[in-house]
């Protein structure tokens, strides 16, 4: 099987699980809200204008949200918390998510194998560039701690104090 429609394919349950793991989360944390002391906000006729449009149009937005960075998570429990019917929401999730798929199965192998090509060719300049990250992420950690050493040591004393 194609290295691309493996890691689609993979990709794509992921997402659905993903995704409508979070419709669900939404859906329950709509029906907690409905029950607790906010319901009477919940029940006023500007919320449920807002709510019938989203389960009316929120489709659209949810499989284009699949298209896009850091959105897909929030369209997703608002289409749950939201109620929209999963006749609805179903076809949105299954072609967003396709989208979702494709685009990083090959976006993604793309650049995995270009990486790899330049490991492979350069070796020397492969190791040098990951010695350099551990470098530069050990010295990030070592600042850090000294940064955040004198301020505790302060307020210790501060506190010994008093």
């Amino acid at each position: 099987m194609d290295k691309i429609a493996l890691t689609a394919g993979a990709l794509y349950v992921i997402v659905l699980l993903r995704a409508g793991g979070t419709f669900a989360v939404g859906w329950l944390a709509g029906a907690g809200a409905r029950r607790s002391r906010f319901a009477g906000r919940i029940s006023s006729a500007r919320f449920q204008r807002a709510e019938r449009a989203i389960q009316r149009w929120g489709a659209p937005v949810v499989a284009v949200s699949f298209l896009t960075v850091g959105f897909q998570t929030a369209a997703n429990f608002l289409a749950g918390s939201m109620r929209m019917p999963l006749p609805r929401y179903l076809p949105a999730l299954f072609l967003g998510g396709a989208a979702w798929a494709l685009i990083y199965a090959t976006a993604g192998l793309g650049v995995l194998e270009v990486l790899g090509r330049l490991f492979a060719e350069h070796t020397a300049l492969g190791v040098s560039a990951v010695a350099a990250l551990l470098l530069a992420a050990g010295g990030l950690v070592a600042y850090r701690r000294r940064r955040t050493a004198p301020a505790a040591a302060s307020s210790g004393t501060a506190t010994d104090a008093s």
